[in-house]
């Protein structure tokens, strides 16, 4: 079920966030006979238009809601386009027979959908990932008094109606207003000691230095291949089983059993074709 297949008004779709917001406040509300009717027709019949009215009588409920999380900066259109998710899932799930109305199960489930959407986008590393860590992100900011660190008696106090740790508390106050750090220094030359990047950066992170060792390390690969297919059959076996093994080089004498030749005739033959090499790879 989406708000494709179920027609209904989409933020960014009206032209302008009032447009949208004038015509979800025009659809009428359901008396509490039409709602259980209409959800008993979606749930037994799956009457997708019953399901459509449903979703349309309740969308003014997402607005409202998504507007008490406008202090985070984010586009009040992608949350009520979240807050709408939440409420599809709302009525997939509302049972008519337990006697609430669904405007009362909604609100969990659109609130959910924009907890999460505010999470993942709210700053580029995530302040909140724990239980905790969620009740005070959304909490923090209206329980908090005044505009300065909080107190010993404040932090315990927000600990205990949150039931919450006392650390967790301290932590996300330090996440949701200590200012970030740019990455890059400015133009002073005192705070470049002190930027990020000064001390995050690995060795040779340089891109055109990665570059130019890529491309070495290519034509070093390519002009051994080919300095190595200059060699005849016995002189290139001799050079790969005694220098391009690593795991388990071979010995003189383990070259001069195989070609039943002296050790000493193996390693003339090795020095004369690592001369070739050299040429060979040097030119």
């Amino acid at each position: 079920m989406t708000a494709a297949t179920l027609d209904f008004p989409v933020p960014n779709v009206l032209g302008s966030l009032e447009n949208y917001i004038q015509a979800v406040n025009r659809f009428p509300l359901l008396s509490a006979e039409q709602e259980h009717e209409l959800a008993v027709r979606f749930r037994d019949e799956e009457d997708l238009e019953a399901a459509r009215q449903l979703i349309l009588s309740h969308l003014r409920l997402v607005v409202a809601i998504a507007r008490g999380y406008l202090g985070y900066g984010l586009p009040h259109a992608d949350l009520i386009q979240e807050g709408n998710i939440g409420l599809m899932k709302a009525v997939k799930r509302y049972d008519p027979d337990r006697g609430v109305r669904l405007v009362s199960f909604a609100v969990h489930w659109i609130k959910a959908e924009i907890h999460e959407f505010v999470l993942k986008n709210w700053r580029l590393v995530k302040v909140a990932t724990t239980k905790a860590q969620r009740k005070l992100f959304f909490n923090l900011r209206s329980m908090k008094t005044g505009s300065g660190t909080l107190s010993s008696d404040e932090v315990e106090a927000m600990a205990n109606t949150l039931n919450v740790q006392q650390s967790d508390v301290r932590e996300m106050e330090t996440r949701l207003y200590g200012q970030d750090m740019a990455l890059d220094a400015s133009n002073d030359d005192d705070d470049d000691v002190f930027a990020p990047i000064a001390y995050l950066a690995a060795p040779n992170a340089e891109p055109t230095q990665h570059m130019e060792i890529a491309e070495r390390e290519k034509l070093a690969s390519v002009g051994l291949g080919d300095a190595l297919g200059s060699l005849d059959a016995r002189s290139r076996h001799i050079i790969e089983a005694r220098w391009l093994n690593e795991e388990n080089p071979a010995t003189l004498h383990d070259l001069a059993a195989i070609y039943s030749i002296s050790a000493e005739r193996v390693r003339q033959i090795e020095a004369k074709a690592l001369q070739k090499l050299k040429a060979a790879l040097s030119s």
